[in-house]
């Protein structure tokens, strides 16, 4: 079970124990309603990835600091591939946002695919930089380890994989890609700042659509 499914159901169980004397229900029916709230906790994390969990998650109290947490390491990505050139085809924050486009994530940013799988070293090191800004960017708002990022250092070892490059040259490279890219985030400290919190603005919740959004009919 996901960390945040299994946050959730102790959250639910505590509550059912609080509130379920005071409203004259029956211990077997709070043992009830715990076991169904544990089991479809389970369901989730079995069959969707514990996406339920992290939804209901964004949408309690506190939801919006994780979004932002998320916003900040895609912000990084989106900032590092405007001044690499490097073009992005959208930028998703939460899981609302990510399952609705078909993803498995908390958050994500497209971008253009390479022409090729095997990349000259110029612009292996755009795609190094680009790739590990969103940990660098969690890492210097934040001042402690970043939460997200091994889908990026997945496809980061990929690129250098193909490339036919010696491993001392990948991780010699890649360590100078995340010294270039910390400089310019921090730099442009504001920046991501601001691009973060627009992207937490526009990320849909469930019970409030993004800015744009139709509003729900009655």
């Amino acid at each position: 079970m996901a960390p945040a499914s299994a946050g959730l159901a102790v959250l639910i169980v505590a509550l059912l124990a609080v509130i379920g004397p005071p409203l004259g229900l029956s211990p077997w029916i709070i043992t009830l309603l715990a076991g169904l709230a544990l089991a479809s906790l389970t369901l989730d994390a079995a069959r969707f990835g514990g996406r339920g969990g992290h939804l209901l998650a964004e949408t309690l109290p506190g939801g919006q600091e994780r979004l932002r947490r998320i916003a900040v390491h895609e912000a990084g990505h989106a900032l590092a591939a405007a001044a690499d050139e490097l073009p992005v085809r959208q930028v998703l924050v939460g899981s609302l946002a990510c399952l609705r486009a078909g993803l498995s994530s908390n958050g994500s940013t497209e971008f253009e695919p390479p022409a090729s799988a095997k990349l000259p070293l110029e612009e292996l090191r755009r795609w190094s930089r680009v790739l590990q800004a969103g940990i660098a960017a969690e890492q210097i708002v934040y001042d402690e380890r970043a939460v997200g990022g091994s889908d990026d250092k997945a496809l980061l070892g990929r690129l250098w994989g193909l490339s036919g490059h010696d491993v001392d040259t990948a991780q010699r490279e890649q360590r100078r890609a995340r010294r270039e890219v910390e400089q310019l985030l921090r730099s442009r400290r504001q920046d991501l700042q601001t691009r973060a919190d627009d992207l937490v603005q526009q990320a849909p919740r469930l019970g409030r659509p993004a800015p744009g959004e139709p509003l729900p009919q009655a």
